[in-house]
């Protein structure tokens, strides 16, 4: 594909990023890194949040990265609200659209289509699809209607091979799709012995205690449900060992999952933190890493970030979490807190040194494989083939041959 000359370019690509909402998870953080770390020299990024909500906005707004919302109301998108999103595409003029995740692509699809002029699309899909039973019914119908329009998008980025090949069988036309992984900072996510103390210290466990922990939102994919029965039999072994628990939802006001603690008696020993911004800290103080979830995941960005930290992590056979790790920690069935379990205790057996051994290999193929600025740069290069593609075929569709116009 020919790319624009630079000497040629007037100004910065303007790149739109469109996005459900700007709250902390796996797909916001990686637009978030890849908005830190892009070129401004080349691009000119823009993001709307379709719902006005989430704390990274803040943050991206402190790159000096402007942040508009649609003000969609979750579940209840309206007439006036798709209006509105198309009233700010049209302001904004985009060169590219970039969606994230099925609604932020659907969207930007849509606004794309009442353009004045053609403007492509890129779909950045990060999640894999085993059951659409497993989802929402509203998630459903979203996911449905993309594998009708998959063939208008210029491209489809999947985050994993797993998710590229679930999405064909729904019916996605992925003859212009490609697998980008999730891109780790590994200068950020790296082993740190002032966070294993200062964590500790924190939590008011004593220096030396072993940490197993689990992070991301509270949500039925992630099956925190599974992790704290897999937390109650490991315990029974090692009464020693604590549990954290961080993310969206996994706080003192979850009445659901502090009775499910009392249940197994894990209340002293669990330490709900809730949403937080220092993930790199925590995740750096971990003895174990566990990803406990049931379904969903593509390319967890969260488990790549404790590999990055040189974590040893336990992952259940979602996505392409085994193929992320490559002997490097344990994997497991989902649902199954015995084998869940297990793999805890295996590690835990192995002592401090055995598993630093384990965590160095980890880092070691993150470095060689998912670092941020690799991915970054494939990002870029994937934005001006896409942009200059499309000029392409407009000139092109633009001309009238000289029989034609004879008539």
């Amino acid at each position: 594909m020919t790319l624009i000359p630079r000497s040629a370019v007037e100004r910065p690509l303007r790149i739109l990023h469109v996005i459900n909402d700007l709250s902390i998870g796996g797909a916001e953080m990686m637009l978030y890194r890849l908005l830190s770390q892009k070129s401004r020299q080349r691009f000119e990024p823009v993001v709307i949040s379709l719902m006005d909500c989430g704390s990274l906005r803040e943050r991206i707004e402190e790159l000096g990265i402007p942040v508009y919302t649609a003000r969609i109301k979750r579940g209840r998108p309206t007439p006036a609200s798709i209006w509105r999103l198309i009233r700010l595409v049209r302001r904004i003029n985009p060169d590219l659209i970039q969606g994230w995740l099925y609604h932020g692509s659907l969207s930007g699809q849509i606004a794309s289509m009442a353009m004045s002029r053609k403007i492509p699309v890129l779909w950045s899909i990060h999640c894999s699809i085993y059951s659409l039973s497993f989802e929402k019914k509203l998630t459903a119908m979203v996911v449905r209607i993309c594998a009708f329009l998959s063939k208008r998008a210029a491209g489809i980025i999947f985050v994993s091979r797993t998710s590229q090949a679930q999405h064909r069988e729904l019916g996605y036309n992925i003859s212009k799709s490609l697998v980008v992984p999730n891109g780790i900072d590994v200068g950020l996510f790296a082993p740190s012995e002032e966070s294993r103390q200062s964590v500790r210290s924190e939590l008011g466990i004593e220096p030396d205690a072993t940490l197993v922990g689990v992070i991301g939102r509270y949500h039925p994919m992630k099956d925190h449900a599974n992790f704290l029965r897999a937390a109650c039999i490991t315990a029974q072994q090692h009464p020693q060992v604590h549990f954290l628990l961080a993310g969206r939802g996994l706080d003192e006001t979850n009445g659901s999952l502090r009775e499910l603690l009392r249940a197994l008696g894990l209340e002293q020993r669990a330490h709900l933190l809730g949403e937080r911004s220092d993930i790199a800290r925590l995740v750096a103080a971990l003895d174990i890493f566990c990803l406990s979830s049931a379904y969903g995941e593509s390319f967890p960005l969260i488990l790549g970030e404790a590999m990055s930290c040189g974590v040893p992590c336990v992952v259940t056979d979602v996505g392409d979490s085994a193929w992320m790790l490559n002997h490097t920690g344990r994997v497991v069935p989902p649902r199954n807190e015995q084998a869940l379990a297990a793999a805890c205790v295996e590690f835990l057996e192995l002592g401090r040194r055995g598993r630093e051994v384990l965590g160095l290999a980890a880092r070691k193929r993150v470095v060689e494989l998912f670092s941020l600025g690799t991915v970054v740069e494939e990002y870029e290069a994937l934005y001006e083939r896409t942009v200059a593609d499309a000029a392409i075929h407009e000139k092109y569709a633009s001309t009238v041959p000289i029989a034609d116009a004879q008539g």
